[in-house]
């Protein structure tokens, strides 16, 4: 139940899906998340219907604490990855309805 999903694995169900050759299916893929990852890393918001929300957010520079010491140490500005997830995507995790695709 705990299996990852590679770009590989990716790449052959599109390929079984869609009938394009395994070498254009993984072609594909890699296109797909690399037009993903640019719009990202230039701050855009990437939307994909019944599925979910990518957006990079900006986090200050805020204090922490080392857990082990309680040394209190500072936390660089940074950007993160988030994911919002669609409803559409959370009532099918919830009720475990696999796609029909």
């Amino acid at each position: 139940m705990n299996n990852t999903i590679t770009r590989s694995d990716l790449g052959r169900a599109v390929y079984q899906a869609v009938g394009l050759s395994q070498s254009e299916s993984n072609q594909l893929v890699e296109q797909v998340l690399e037009e993903i990852s640019n719009a990202l890393v230039e701050g855009d918001v990437v939307k994909i219907s019944s599925f979910g929300t990518l957006s990079v957010r900006k986090k200050s520079e805020r204090i922490g604490r080392n857990p082990k010491t309680g040394e209190e140490v500072p936390i660089t500005p940074r950007r993160v990855l988030s994911f919002r997830p669609s409803n559409v995507l959370k009532d099918r995790i919830d009720n475990g309805v696999k796609s029909q695709s």
